[in-house]
């Protein structure tokens, strides 16, 4: 007979390669979560920009550890105030990837 197996590894799986994801909820009020990979320890900007391209916050700025991260987003600007309904991107930058995804705030 084969050997059933009853254990599963923990270890937690690497990221091979960059990823963005969609935020999750999106639509969203108030806050909403960006998931992102990184395959090594460098430095990570998260910034978001309105429609007309003007960054209206800045999430993330500096080293984070190779793997998968959540950010969480409140809708508020860079002094606090909450951002109005509307279409915003949000930018993940490193030294070697890029990549921006959009996101709609309903009130």
């Amino acid at each position: 007979a084969n050997p059933v197996p009853t254990a599963v590894n923990d270890k937690p799986i690497q990221p091979t390669s960059y990823s963005l994801e969609q935020n999750y909820p999106n639509p969203f009020n108030p806050t909403t979560q960006i998931v992102f990979s990184i395959p090594q320890t460098e430095r990570v900007t998260i910034d978001i920009f309105n429609i007309l391209g003007e960054k209206v916050a800045t999430l993330l700025n500096g080293t984070v550890n190779a793997g998968t991260h959540i950010v969480t987003f409140d809708a508020r600007n860079g002094v606090g105030s909450l951002l109005p309904t509307g279409v915003y991107f949000y930018r993940l930058s490193t030294p070697n990837f890029t990549a921006t995804k959009k996101m709609l705030l309903l009130k």
